[in-house]
């Protein structure tokens, strides 16, 4: 049986792209996932273009997979993903040595591309926006876990100053709403018990109904939760502008909806917000937290932040630092600006030191571990509800599971249990998990 390795960077719609290749390749040539390139027959690189150098990445990588091409000729190689959407047909100007190249919206043709390249002996690229159209012809979505990846929409029209996004995966597009439903059914029948809804801004979700209507994503969480076995929801990524007073209210009527929120910030500065074309201010964020600790007191509020965006001063620093002591973030992402090729913001003058940048960042980073350590301490004799999600990585003697406001839990338990939801004594808070002991099972929240 033939195999196609798959090496993903960047973000969870990424690796759920990753997912579908190879069900794409499964489905069209009866290919298997394999964790060893020098066994495979297809080589794959799903690139991101959000962080500096990502096109340097992917070329240092292509040079590993030149390597194997060389010892079996045979081996196709491909390069999906933003870069590849971003870059096209330059890839093979510098990587003649790349099969395949195709774009997030086209990973659909990967099996009709894989036997073009078989059968004509060159190079295919396929870097088109052909809008729905991916979803339509998907294979049946496929479990590998208690816990699954789907995606509801693709592409952003928000156009951020410093976001390559819109560039590389076009507009928003929403799935039909009935679409979408159907692939969670088909999963939860498969025993997927978290649902967790992917898109570049999620909440800007907007799929048309079967009657005609349109289903915004608070209304398409609702009947979610209705789908016998899920007992757990999660969606990302957030833009605060579309986090709408409906999703606030899906948050106080829900309970499978997961007690964590990830909702990207990016700075607490108005005027670098306004330099973002970010459409809020700081206060219009804070308001929208306020709102939904009202409904769910303890959420857990996670963000993402950009450091050293071009101009950004000490005091517009401080503003940040500010916004991230009121509101008390639980974790980030965060790092420092780097300019994306054809956005606006690439074109700003930048006159702070790449030293200064890096101190700022290391301030943002510590406060924000503070937070997270001070927020784990405090479980820590206090019962969660987790979904075991099968053996823990660092100990497979041990299961592993996550709380709802997203925390690895690490416990002595037996394998069956996995896909069960238990309720689980922290006893031990770490830097990067918590360990518990199983207390019983937990009833089942739909």
């Amino acid at each position: 049986m033939s195999k196609v390795y798959i090496l993903t960077h960047g973000c969870q719609m990424n690796e759920y792209d990753s997912s579908k290749m190879v069900d794409v390749l499964r489905a069209s040539h009866q290919m298997e996932k394999t964790s060893h390139p020098d066994q495979a027959d297809v080589l794959l690189l799903n690139t991101c273009s959000i962080r500096e150098k990502a096109e340097e990445k992917v070329f240092s990588e292509l040079g590993r997979f030149r390597e194997l091409k060389e010892l079996n000729p045979n081996i196709i190689i491909g390069v999906g993903g933003c870069v590849a959407s971003q870059e096209g047909a330059a890839i093979l100007k510098r990587a003649p040595y790349v099969d395949l190249i195709f774009g997030p919206q086209t990973l659909h043709r990967l099996g009709e591309m894989v036997a073009e390249v078989k059968e004509k002996q060159r190079s295919v690229i396929d870097i088109s926006f052909p809008e729905i159209e991916k979803f339509d012809r998907l294979p049946e979505p496929r479990a590998e876990g208690p816990s699954a990846y789907v995606s509801i929409m693709e592409g952003c029209s928000k156009y951020c100053s410093f976001c390559v996004v819109p560039y590389t995966r076009g507009e928003e597009i929403s799935r039909p709403f009935d679409d979408v439903l159907a692939e969670m059914v088909s999963l939860a029948k498969q025993g997927v018990r978290e649902m967790h809804l992917l898109g570049q801004n999620v909440n800007d979700y907007r799929g048309t109904m079967h009657e005609g209507g349109i289903a915004d994503l608070a209304l398409l969480i609702h009947y979610a939760a209705a789908i016998d076995g899920v007992t757990r929801i999660r969606f990302t990524t957030s833009h605060p502008l579309a986090f709408s007073n409906a999703l606030i209210q899906a948050y106080a009527e829900i309970p499978a909806l997961a007690n964590h929120l990830h909702l990207p910030v990016q700075s607490g500065s108005d005027r670098i917000l306004a330099a973002m074309k970010r459409g809020y201010t700081a206060l219009e964020f804070k308001s929208k937290i306020r709102r939904l600790r009202k409904v769910r007191p303890d959420i857990s509020v996670t963000s993402d932040f950009i450091i050293g965006f071009p101009g950004e001063t000490e005091s517009d620093f401080e503003d940040t630092m500010n916004l991230i002591h009121d509101i008390g973030f639980d974790n980030s992402f965060s790092f420092i600006y780097s300019p994306r090729p054809g956005t606006p913001a690439a074109q700003l003058p930048d006159t702070v030191s790449m030293d200064i940048k890096k101190q700022r960042l290391a301030i943002l980073q510590n406060r924000i571990l503070l937070n997270t350590k001070r927020i784990s301490d405090s479980m820590v004799g206090t019962t969660q509800t987790i979904l075991v999600t099968g053996p823990s990585k660092k100990d497979p003697h041990q299961i592993s599971g996550r709380t709802e406001n997203n925390r690895v839990v690490n416990l002595a338990g037996s394998r069956e249990l996995t896909g069960q939801m238990v309720n689980v004594r922290i006893t031990e808070s770490r830097p990067w998990s918590l360990r518990g002991e199983l207390v019983s099972y937990a009833e089942n929240v739909n």
